[in-house]
């Protein structure tokens, strides 16, 4: 099993490509530099005894439910705790909220909604559409999903929903 290189900077791409490892971009919380540092480590990748062509992973964001308001509703405790952290006040995950627009103020939400350029907030229709592209615009060969989800039923649901509109239903077993 090879060593990953994990990283959110030009750095760590650069670094992944000139040792020939793996490379997982962690676009979940870093998305602005998404796109440069795929560029950076393909173009950078040597072959390695590790590996022979570059291989990269991303990690986003994907609240998924029935329903893509039940999925935005959800999304909520995820906004917080990304608030929390631009104010400087990281805590634990809270519960879901009706009206983030009672928390933030515009230029946080603006903040917040660039960060979340690579997450995927829906239901399964929605989750697969906007999967697709992610992959299309990234042409990545892995993803690792995160779900900022406060309930723990709702989360695997999510994750349920999620193998559904990826297609890997019951592959688990």
């Amino acid at each position: 099993m090879p060593i990953w290189l994990l990283g959110s900077s030009g750095f760590s791409a650069k670094l992944a490509g000139e040792l020939g490892l793996p490379f997982s971009f962690a676009s979940h919380f870093a998305p602005e530099y998404l796109m440069p540092a795929i560029h950076l480590y393909r173009s950078s990748f040597r072959p390695s005894e590790a590996l022979a062509k570059p291989y990269v992973m991303i990690g986003i964001n994907i609240v998924a439910a029935d329903t893509d308001e039940e999925a935005s509703f959800l999304a909520t405790s995820q906004q917080q705790q990304f608030l929390s952290l631009i104010r400087g006040r990281p805590g634990k995950l809270k519960p879901p909220i009706d009206n983030m627009d009672e928390l933030w103020m515009s230029h946080e939400r603006d903040a917040l909604q660039s960060k979340f350029k690579y997450a995927i907030t829906g239901n399964k229709a929605t989750v697969a559409a906007r999967l697709r592209e992610i992959l299309n615009e990234t042409m990545v060969d892995e993803l690792i999903v995160t779900s900022q989800i406060y309930d723990h039923a709702a989360r695997l649901r999510s994750y349920e929903i999620l193998a559904e509109a990826a297609g890997l239903e019951g592959s688990a077993d």
